[in-house]
């Protein structure tokens, strides 16, 4: 779930003593094999692509989608796990000895009415945890993150003599609200099955041409808080404002006052942002309500900057609400859909990464700063096993190109109704380099 916001200030996690390791001289036989697999392989990925496309299903409800990816590597011979931290899936592969390496997928889909006009596009409608009639779209990407997962399980199964070691790949649900990571390790993940040595996950960038990856040494990807406003006030008729306490007015304000806290109160060089995603209020043109309802997405990178927004959002509201002699607003923090920091290991992901560039070239393997985006893959990270997450580019190029003239719109974002991954490029490179990068953890003796 991603929110775009370069973070130019910020300065990257660089350890320049860790020095990129010497190129494998088994690397190009490697390469040549999988793109040897994927010549066979590509066209049933792609229809597998468009099967999970056309068939989203949102946070903690997918069933369908776990049980058909499931069904995929339990016919290439791993064990496959159901229901581990809801419809979370684990398959283990056991190939000699060797290190443990864990590669994930997410599930889930979102909540957004696609409008790609793709023939593949989603028509699904469904009820939301709310209650909600809502459209349902892989506006993140999930559905290449799935075939992906499943490209490299049938790849690393057709090389076993090329590796040695555990492979224990996890399907995710609940990405999109930021628990079905810590579902899984409560359930278990790392007791009751092989903990790993490395955690490799994959993400869709819509803003990066295929062909192309990107990465973040350290500091990838940022907190996540999820807050709620119930704003109060005194209801009434539209036409006798001041026999009432309009909750909508004060909610404005709030709104407003808001943005003070990242403009004011937070120092420039400590990225943060606030936002409000949504606000409901009222039924009747000429009826001020009783309340407001606003929904915010909070992102920090540090604990103590996170701290003080969190405090400051609460202080905010209460003063307005003060000033407009209100009721004191109730203000939620839902600690069930915290999402912490991605950080990911410099030295497992400058290995990763020189790897990279010795198939696609310095220039399709893109060092950013980090974003301020959220991903509960980094929980895996703060049990203490390495992590790295990559971003892989999945937009036509001649599109790309044009977008970068002057003048020119900007490419639909991460959860847009409008994203629309190129698939077979996209899955061949993502096939290609999650494989190579899992090889490159598990050489055979």
């Amino acid at each position: 779930m991603f929110v775009y916001r370069s973070l130019g200030l910020l300065p990257l996690l660089a350890l320049a003593a860790l020095a990129a390791p010497a190129a494998d001289p088994a690397l190009a036989d490697r390469l040549k094999a999988v793109d040897k697999i994927l010549d066979t392989e590509t066209k049933d990925l792609v229809a597998l692509y468009q099967h999970l496309h056309m068939s989203p299903e949102l946070s903690l409800q997918e069933e369908k989608s776990a049980a058909r990816i499931a069904a995929e590597v339990k016919k290439l011979g791993f064990t496959v796990t159901p229901k581990v931290g809801g419809h979370g899936i684990v398959a283990v592969l056991k190939n000699g000895e060797g290190p443990t390496v864990l590669v994930r997928t997410d599930l889930d889909a979102l909540p957004v009415t696609e409008r790609t006009g793709v023939p593949y596009a989603s028509e699904i409608r469904v009820r939301d945890r709310f209650g909600n009639n809502t459209g349902v779209m892989h506006a993140c990407g999930h559905d290449v993150h799935m075939t992906c997962w499943v490209g490299t399980a049938r790849a690393l199964v057709a090389l076993k003599d090329k590796w040695a070691g555990t492979l224990v790949l996890i399907g995710q649900p609940a990405e999109e609200i930021g628990v079905g990571a810590r579902a899984m390790l409560e359930d278990g993940l790392f007791k009751r099955f092989p903990k790993p040595d490395y955690a490799l996950a994959l993400h869709c960038d819509s803003r990066l041409p295929v062909g192309q990856v990107a990465y973040s040494e350290g500091l990838a990807l940022a907190n996540v808080d999820t807050v709620d406003i119930l704003v109060k006030g005194k209801g009434g008729h539209g036409a006798s404002p001041h026999t009432t306490v309009d909750p909508v007015v004060l909610a404005a304000r709030i709104i407003l006052d808001l943005q003070t806290i990242v403009s004011r109160e937070v120092n420039p060089t400590d990225p943060a942002v606030v936002t409000v995603g949504s606000i409901h209020g009222g039924t009747k043109h000429n009826i001020i309500p009783n309340e407001v309802k606003l929904q915010l997405t909070v992102r920090s990178t540090k604990d103590s900057v996170r701290d003080h927004i969190l405090k400051a959002i609460t202080r905010i509201c209460k003063a307005a609400a003060q000033g407009a002699n209100a009721p004191e607003p109730e203000v939620k923090v839902d600690l069930e859909e915290f999402t912490p920091s991605t950080i990911n290991d410099v030295k497992l992901t400058r290995q990763t990464m020189a790897r990279f560039r010795e198939f696609l070239g310095d220039d399709n393997v893109k060092e950013r700063p980090p974003i301020m985006g959220g991903e509960d893959f980094g929980r895996y990270g703060k049990t203490g096993i390495p992590i790295c997450m990559y971003f892989l580019g999945t937009i036509d190029k001649d599109k790309y190109a044009a977008s970068l003239q002057p003048g020119a719109a900007i490419l639909p974002s991460m959860h847009s109704d409008s994203y629309a991954p190129l698939p077979e490029p996209s899955i061949r490179v993502g096939v290609q380099t999650m494989t190579i990068a899992v090889m490159d953890l598990m050489p055979r003796k």
